[in-house]
């Protein structure tokens, strides 16, 4: 049997994403409380496909950056500083304190902080480690063990009353987003991505390396620094949106790559933010109508993405 091509294994992908965001929307519902269930449910497949696209694009890039496939924003501690972020918060000011309260401040702060933290970080240890894989995520894991014994720390310290609040922050949820927010993150991510879409050349030149990219005519550190930019706000706006899902973009994005085989990030890019709306629905769908609301989006994303980790690491090894 001939192999799909790439062109039709979009079509293929934009299908099943179309189909997968039917499936979400009809199914289980009530005619009595018709008109409330259908405002709800678009509000929400919105969020996803504005989070899954930006947290898909953003981890294809920073991946031909490190030239790394097991990389990711969130590997390298971006998650655990959302988590620090957020327990800082009620740790000084407690769970009635103004900025917590204030959804909009709460939402441009941690949007704010993370996106400085990505840009001096990423670049810092771009020039530390020159680039080494191993390094790299040697550090990224440091970083996340601390900001979250950190957390664990100030936890430690609050109340239960307080703990309570902060749980609802720390966990990625799709079922309450501010509508005022989510058009604010769309724009932030639709101006990134008009930034990246216009510029899959310099993605596929980059590719080949630092050196061939330079012979090429590329002015490759300025592109990369201008990338780390887009990925420090995407990832950040998507996170401070709805919180972490920290195995995501590993998942989406090995995927797009075992499925297109191909150096062209126009396929790539697409695929994996297809593949991200298509894993998100589903696992709201699995989340709202099997597990009641019981339990979280985040949770059946990272165990899932887990393992595939693991996975990646153990094939890796064997190489």
């Amino acid at each position: 049997m001939p192999k799909m091509t790439n062109d039709k294994l979009l079509i293929v992908l934009a299908a099943g994403a179309v189909l997968s965001i039917a499936i979400y929307m009809l199914y289980d519902l009530n005619p009595e409380i018709f008109f409330y269930q259908i405002p709800s449910r678009i509000k929400r497949v919105i969020a996803i496909v504005i989070v899954g696209v930006a947290i898909a694009v953003s981890t294809v890039i920073f991946q031909t950056i490190v030239k790394n496939r097991i990389l990711t924003p969130s590997i390298m501690g971006l998650d655990s500083v959302y988590v620090f972020i957020q327990t800082s918060m009620i740790f000084f000011g407690g769970a009635s304190s103004a900025i917590l309260l204030n959804t909009h401040a709460n939402y441009f702060i941690s949007m704010a902080l993370l996106t400085f933290f990505t840009l001096f970080v990423f670049k810092f240890l771009f020039r530390f480690t020159g680039n080494n894989v191993f390094l790299l995520l040697l550090i990224g894991i440091i970083l996340g063990t601390l900001f979250g014994n950190l957390s664990t720390f100030m936890q430690m310290m609050i109340s239960p009353e307080d703990f309570l609040v902060l749980q609802n922050n720390l966990f990625a949820s799709f079922s309450a987003v501010n509508e005022q927010l989510l058009t604010v993150t769309g724009i932030i991510i639709v101006i990134m991505l008009f930034f990246v879409l216009r510029d899959f050349g310099s993605l596929d030149v980059m590719s080949l390396g630092r050196d061939h990219s330079v012979n090429l005519g590329l002015n490759y550190d300025k592109k990369v620094s201008q990338l780390l930019i887009i990925i420090a706000i995407l990832v950040s706006a998507a996170t401070a949106l709805v919180g972490p899902i920290m195995f995501l973009g590993l998942l989406v994005s090995n995927l797009a790559h075992e499925l297109f085989s191909t150096y062209k990030h126009f396929y790539t890019v697409i695929g994996a933010s297809l593949i991200s709306i298509i894993t998100l629905i589903f696992g709201q769908i699995a989340v709202q109508f099997f597990f009641d609301g019981g339990v979280e989006l985040s949770v059946i994303i990272n165990l899932v993405g887990g393992i595939y980790f693991i996975y990646l690491m153990l094939r890796r090894s064997r190489v």
